[in-house]
C-alpha cells in the first residue's frame, strides 16, 4: 500500500470541526498536540488529504480520491485548485489507466475529487478502465432532498464528481460489506455519511485498515463521544467510533483517512479513553 498526499497543512480551525471542543481542551492537550496535529500559530488543526493506493492480486485499487483540481467549491481551500496529485499518482508508477478499482469509501468532497478530471470542456473519469465502487446506500442519500440540500456548504461534488462516472457506466452500487480477494474486504461505518464504509487489508499474518473519516484527528481518541460537525448523524457516528475503537484496540494497524504523516499507527487505550501511537 502506498499513500498518495494530495495535501497536509493547517486548515481547519478545532472548533469548527468539533462543536464539542473549547479553548481549555486545546490547552489541555497541547503538548502532544503541537506541532505535528495542531499549528499554535495558526491555530487550526492539521489535516492530510490523500489517497490510498493498493497492489493486490495483480490488481490496482485506489481508495478515495482526494479534492481534485479545477473544481467549482465554496470552501476557498478546494475551489479551482491545481494540485500535483497525478504526479503524485505517476511517481508510485501508476498510470490512471492501470487503476482497476476504485472504492469511494464515502461521497464527501475531499473523498472524490480525482474521480474526474476536466476534458474539453466535460467532467470524464480520471480512471477509464476502473470500476468505481460506491455504497448503494450512500449514493441514494446524496440523491435525496437532505444530500442535496446539504451540497450548498461546500458546493455540487456530486455533478461534478460522481455523476460523470455514472453516466459513463462505470459506477458500482454495492452493499457495504463485500469481499474481493482473502485479503482485501470492506465493512459498514455509518454516520459521518449513511454509507461510510472501512477497508480492511491482511496478509502474511498482519492486518490494516484504512478507516475513512470515523476520526478526523486524535482529539476524537481522547474524546471518542465527540462527533465532528461534518457528520450526517453525530450519534449514529459516536457509536460507530466507539465500537470501532473497542473492537481495535491494541490490534490492527490504523490509516485514518485525515492523519498527518506517516498516518499509520496502533490505538490504544489511556485511562478511560484511547490514543494514537504512531507506527514508522
Amino acid at each position: 500500500m502506498t499513500r498518495i498526499v494530495e495535501s497536509e497543512t493547517p486548515l481547519l480551525a478545532p472548533f469548527e470541526l468539533l462543536p464539542d471542543c473549547t479553548a481549555a481542551h486545546i490547552e489541555e492537550n497541547l503538548p502532544w498536540l503541537a506541532p505535528r496535529f495542531y499549528d499554535p500559530t495558526t491555530r487550526l488543526l492539521v489535516i492530510a488529504i490523500q489517497s490510498f493506493l493498493i497492489r493486490s492480486a495483480g490488481k490496482i485499487i485506489l481508495v478515495d480520491a482526494c479534492s481534485g483540481n479545477h473544481k467549482d467549491r465554496r470552501r476557498p481551500f478546494f475551489h479551482r485548485r491545481e494540485w500535483s496529485w497525478l504526479e503524485k499518482l505517476h511517481a508510485a508508477g501508476v498510470a490512471p489507466e492501470d487503476v482497476d478499482i476504485v472504492m469511494c469509501s464515502h461521497l464527501h468532497v475531499d473523498h472524490v475529487g480525482w474521480n474526474t478530471r476536466l476534458a474539453g470542456g466535460k467532467w470524464v473519469p480520471t480512471f477509464p478502465n476502473a470500476r468505481y465502487l460506491i455504497s448503494r446506500r450512500e449514493w441514494e442519500y446524496w440523491r435525496s432532498e437532505a444530500g442535496v440540500t446539504s451540497l450548498a456548504r461546500t458546493g455540487d461534488f456530486i455533478s461534478d464528481s460522481v455523476l460523470p462516472i455514472v453516466a459513463a457506466g462505470q459506477a458500482d452500487l454495492i452493499d457495504e460489506r463485500a469481499g474481493f480477494s482473502e485479503c482485501i474486504g470492506i465493512e459498514p461505518a455509518p454516520g459521518h455519511t449513511p454509507g461510510q464504509f472501512v477497508v480492511r487489508l491482511s496478509g502474511g499474518g498482519k492486518e490494516a485498515i484504512l478507516s475513512a473519516d470515523l476520526m478526523h484527528t486524535p482529539l476524537q481518541l481522547r474524546y471518542p463521544e465527540w462527533s465532528t460537525s461534518f457528520c450526517v448523524n453525530p450519534d449514529a457516528a459516536r457509536q460507530t467510533r466507539l465500537d470501532f475503537l473497542r473492537r481495535n484496540c491494541d490490534g490492527a494497524l490504523i490509516f485514518p483517512a485525515h492523519f498527518p504523516s506517516p498516518t499509520g499507527g496502533r490505538i490504544r487505550r489511556h485511562g478511560i479513553c484511547y490514543r494514537f501511537e504512531y507506527v514508522q
